[in-house]
């Protein structure tokens, strides 16, 4: 079993990193509140899940352990897979969605592009006394943007890059990122992501 990669950041987009140590170049997929923590940084330390199948064995990394545990949690509800889990992760940061679970809040889960209402429901009752222990269970759920120091055609790249890792098709991305663009355009990548996600059908 992996723990943590530590590393050589060699490679980042908002939602997949390379971690390079002892001439392993390790792949992983993340969330864009990881991409956040380690946007910048020359090298990183990414606490890991091993998804494991009979066709695949896929990593999955994770700035602090609090967010993998969270993201434990939500595979193990009833209809929540590893990517939709990510998806929840990348829309909230772990203390949003704990305040979320905690005040019952099944209107912003179900935000969350694949999450319906029994799922929803579903994601609450299950963790909602499981989440207690994470301590910020009492933190309001917030999405002010932060603003960016540049935003170019770059921006533009990294995020329908990162929506089309997520499972959406490029034209359609392309599409709502331009658009959001155009009217924020000093957004970092990873909160332009966050707005297509709200907006891709």
């Amino acid at each position: 079993m992996i723990e943590y990669v530590k590393g050589e950041l060699a490679e980042l987009t908002p939602a997949y990193a390379v971690v390079e140590t002892s001439g392993v170049g390790y792949g992983l997929n993340i969330t864009l509140n990881t991409y956040t923590a380690v946007q910048g940084k020359k090298e990183t330390r990414l606490y890991v899940f091993e998804s494991i199948r009979e066709d695949s064995y896929t990593l999955y990394g994770f700035a602090t352990k609090e967010e993998r545990s969270i993201f434990l949690l939500l595979i193990t509800v009833s209809g929540v897979g590893v990517n939709t889990a990510r998806m929840i992760l990348s829309e909230m940061t772990p203390a949003e969605l704990c305040g979320v679970i905690s005040s019952g809040n099944e209107k912003m889960l179900k935000t969350v592009k694949g999450i319906g209402l029994r799922t929803a429901q579903r994601i609450i009752v299950d963790l909602k006394d499981k989440i207690a222990d994470f301590g910020f269970a009492d933190e309001a759920p917030a999405r002010a943007g932060q603003p960016a120091v540049q935003v170019d055609k770059e921006v533009k790249d990294e995020a329908v890059g990162a929506l089309t890792m997520l499972g959406f098709a490029p034209a359609p991305s392309a599409k709502v990122v331009v658009a959001i663009l155009k009217e924020q355009p000093s957004l970092p990548v990873e909160q332009v992501v966050k707005l297509a996600l709200k907006q891709i059908k």
